[in-house]
């Protein structure tokens, strides 16, 4: 199967891959399946290594989401 881009088009989206850590091929894949609408899991080897080492390093127990009483907590600890 052959697809004709535009050579400027292909080096960027290369250069895109590159910089996010993905290959060519497996960056328009994912964007093929979005673009149909399927629902296709993404294989971890997909998501660059620095965005896997984030996951799950946000979470909280939700019960102060913009962290007022931790900050508040802080400002009483300092002041006295």
């Amino acid at each position: 199967m052959e697809v004709a881009i535009d050579n400027g088009i292909y080096k960027q989206a290369l250069e895109s891959a590159q910089q996010q850590g993905l290959n060519l091929n497996t960056m328009i894949e994912n964007f093929l399946v979005r673009f149909i609408g399927k629902s296709q899991k993404i294989n971890e080897e997909a998501i660059p290594d620095v965005v896997l080492s984030l996951l799950g390093a946000a979470e909280s127990d939700n019960s102060d989401l913009n962290g007022r009483e931790a900050y508040y907590q802080y400002l009483e600890e300092k002041y006295k």
